[in-house]
Order: C-alpha cells, then structure tokens, then sequence
C-alpha cells in the first residue's frame, strides 16, 4: 500500500476476509500511522487479529538504515514474528468459538 489517504477499504477488506488477519509494516510510528488507519477500517468492517510493526512511540534517531531497522524491531524476522503471532490469535480464537 503506497499511500494512508485515500487508503484501499476495499482491498484490506478483501486481505482480512481472504487471510483472517492482518499485519501491518511501517518505518513510521505506530500511533497515527498506516496501522492505525488500518485498524479503523478492520474494526468498522471485519475485525481480524493484527499486528502492528512499526515505530514504538518514541523518537528517531539518526544512524546507518539497517542498524536502525534492528534497534525499532523493523526487520524480516520482525514482521514474521508479528505474522506469526496474529496467525496463533487468528487460531486461538477458532478453536475458543462455539456453534
């Protein structure tokens, strides 16, 4: 997603009703940024487990890409953790539903 306004309703729709979960990924800080505006989507239309990479409310600082992207927890096994913990929420909360 390239852009938070105007965001693609219609596309994170499809991706949660599709994966039945979400993860969001940012070099931005988390309150107020894509995942946020994610959110409000999800929570109006189809909630789903998520999780939020991204910036954890505290200042930026200045420093080689990569050494920075380690220090803010940005990296790949980063958003696969994150990916890992919405999928067990996502399955979590299939096994606790009752018909």
């Amino acid at each position: 997603m390239h852009t938070i306004k105007p965001i693609d309703e219609d596309m994170i729709i499809r991706c949660a009703k599709e994966t039945g979960t979400i993860v969001s990924a940012e070099e931005h800080q988390m309150y107020g940024g894509l995942g946020s505006a994610i959110a409000e989507v999800l929570v109006k239309n189809h909630p789903v487990p998520m999780e939020m990479v991204a910036v954890r409310d505290t200042f930026g600082e200045s420093g080689p890409p990569q050494e920075l992207l380690k220090a803010y927890h940005l990296k790949d096994v980063d958003i696969a953790a994150a990916a890992k913990k919405a999928i067990g929420r996502k399955n979590a909360g299939a096994h606790n539903k009752k018909w």
